[in-house]
């Protein structure tokens, strides 16, 4: 990428992040273009769409999440290294408003950008749950998909009742009470 073009392409990126934050994932794109001091056609140029631009934000959080599923991975109990990865992928999603939601519909389009943050959190997940289930503490029947769909579920939920912070941690720990073997 020409050096203009990564300017250009990391101002996005800073002034997405901004607008997510402030507004939530259906922030105005021409808002994010305007505050990188770009116009609209260059924000396309670099994010064909929404997902795409969401992709790209979110990498970041992403690897952390990965990462942290990776120290996770040994640990001597493996249902508890469950319970706090998935406290983690309720944070992230909770990150942004409207995260959640966009994340729930990336579960069921693999051609969405944001498929490619949902593919690799699902692997990562998958090995956490299958310990977890090896050690007899999370019942078989369990699938990685449903877990994933619960998290965004209850940051989702959490969103719509910022007031109460607590929320999306009680939450969890209701479900989590369900999938116990």
């Amino acid at each position: 990428m020409r050096a203009d073009a990564r300017r250009n392409h990391d101002r996005l990126l800073a002034a997405a992040r901004v607008a997510f934050a402030e507004h939530g994932a259906d922030a105005s794109l021409e808002d994010v273009a305007r505050r990188a001091g770009v116009g609209i056609g260059t924000l396309y140029r670099h994010f064909p769409n929404r997902p795409a631009l969401l992709n790209a934000v979110f990498q970041d959080a992403l690897a952390a999440l990965l990462r942290r599923s990776g120290e996770l991975a040994e640990a001597d109990e493996p249902c508890r290294a469950l319970v706090d990865w998935l406290r983690a992928v309720v944070a992230h999603a909770g990150m942004y408003r409207g995260l959640a939601r966009a994340l729930m519909s990336a579960s069921h389009d693999e051609s969405s950008a944001l498929s490619q943050c949902s593919l690799p959190l699902h692997t990562a997940g998958e090995r956490l749950l299958v310990r977890a289930q090896e050690s007899g503490a999370v019942r078989r029947d369990v699938s990685i998909g449903d877990l994933m769909q619960l998290t965004n579920a209850i940051a989702l939920a959490a969103e719509q009742d910022p007031g109460d912070e607590e929320l999306a941690d009680r939450l969890l720990s209701l479900t989590l009470r369900g999938v116990r073997a």
